[in-house]
């Protein structure tokens, strides 16, 4: 007898190094999960979706966002940016603490998209710009291991910013107490890397193989030399986290020229860095690009690696594995990519997304909400955000089609 599908997605380029799956291939979903994968896959399903000449990927996995929107400075609604870029899981990176994890698991339920965390080891999380790391009293191993406890599936790790704004004169003191939070819970501990001090070697001291060194190619922190060296023989893992200032292309150059090669590419996505010059996460992947990465390897970095990393069931489309699924069209051509600093790389492509899916539904479309006003943007950010506006109330104030796309509902 046939096999009966919900969902065929019919030959499409799969790339999928999690599954190790790659080629002209035919992706089945049921009940939500994928069912098969290979070429020209008998059966039938009750909706064929023809992605001939598209690139078909895991649902994009980004290790470092900040999802949790009004509780504070930094948080955006995912849902608005996945449905048009393939992101169908986001790791909040530090937005919520101890004291408001609670917020962020009500927050994060409401979402179309799968939302993980890593719990700042900062109670009150990042309510504020900075700071969170000055009040010693906030930073407390033991209640962020109870927080854990309360919200095993939610918490994937801890997170710590150490910077000189963040942490003021107290050093990496609350990198030991996040490290003591993640010994305890048996997880891994993100640490965002800036401004000295402390010195970046005493912060990388502090890390262990498996924990995750993100905003990696900062150009303020410019992770370079014996200290770095080490930490990514041990086997830390070096995280792009590009936000609104933690990714030069200079530095990742001497990275790369020193085999120092970043493990994942995420966007550290917040209210700033959503309108450039992190943008979204295929932007982001279009930089690794241009600097001579392949295709396969900046999918895997945004893929299967992060999930692993985490321990997600994400990232790939391997049978089984929750139908998360990216469509892309990929573009040629010579495209300029501007980092933090406002150095352009040329990348060959760019993914354009054509669908994306989570648990084999299609997610629909979804406006932003405007930025809040404590966003600073350039004259050419908000002219833009307002010629977007205008362009989408003519689209939808225009008649969807004229008398030709009608038909007579109700005959008289």
């Amino acid at each position: 007898m046939p096999e009966r599908y919900d969902l065929l997605f019919r030959g499409g380029e799969v790339l999928d190094d999690g599954g190790r799956q790659r080629g002209r291939l035919d992706v089945a979903v049921r009940a939500g999960r994928i069912a098969a994968v290979g070429a020209a896959l008998p059966g039938t399903a009750a909706t064929v979706v023809d992605v001939s000449g598209k690139l078909v990927t895991p649902g994009l996995v980004d290790l470092h966002t900040h999802v949790h929107p009004g509780a504070g400075y930094w948080g955006v609604d995912p849902d608005p940016t996945a449905w048009h870029t393939g992101v169908t899981t986001w790791v909040d990176a530090g937005s919520a603490g101890a004291y408001t994890i609670a917020g962020l698991a009500a927050s994060a339920a409401a979402r179309t998209v799968r939302v993980h965390a890593l719990l700042n080891i900062a109670g009150p999380g990042l309510a504020a710009r900075t700071g969170e790391g000055r009040d010693l009293d906030d930073c407390d191993p033991d209640q962020a291991y109870a927080a854990v406890r309360r919200h095993p599936d939610l918490v994937r790790g801890i997170k710590v910013r150490i910077d000189a704004a963040t942490v003021g004169s107290n050093g990496v003191e609350p990198l030991r107490r996040g490290r003591a939070a993640a010994d305890a819970a048996g997880l891994p501990l993100m640490v965002h890397i800036g401004t000295t001090p402390p010195a970046l070697a005493e912060v990388l001291a502090l890390v262990r193989p498996g924990d995750i060194v993100t905003h990696c190619a900062s150009g303020i922190a410019r992770a370079l030399g014996p200290a770095v060296q080490r930490a990514y023989a041990d086997g830390v893992l070096f995280d792009i986290g590009h936000g609104s200032g933690g990714f030069a292309f200079d530095v990742l150059d001497a990275q790369l020229a020193a085999g120092l090669r970043p493990h994942t590419i995420s966007t550290d996505l917040h209210a700033r860095s959503l309108y450039g010059p992190a943008f979204d996460l295929p932007t982001t992947m279009a930089k690794m690009l241009a600097v001579g990465w392949d295709l396969a390897e900046v999918v895997a970095a945004a893929t299967v690696r992060p999930a692993r990393a985490l321990g997600l069931d994400a990232g790939t489309l391997a049978m089984g594995a929750p139908a998360d699924v990216a469509v892309f069209t990929v573009e040629h051509g010579s495209f300029p990519m501007v980092d933090a600093h406002r150095q352009v790389r040329e990348s060959p492509l760019r993914l354009v997304n054509d669908a994306t899916y989570v648990a084999g539904r299609r997610l629909e479309p979804r406006l932003p909400a405007p930025p809040p006003p404590w966003i600073p943007l350039t004259g050419a950010q908000q002219a833009a955000l307002a010629g977007r506006e205008r362009a989408v109330r003519a689209l939808l104030s225009t008649p969807l089609v004229g008398v030709d796309g009608l038909a007579e509902q109700f005959p008289r």
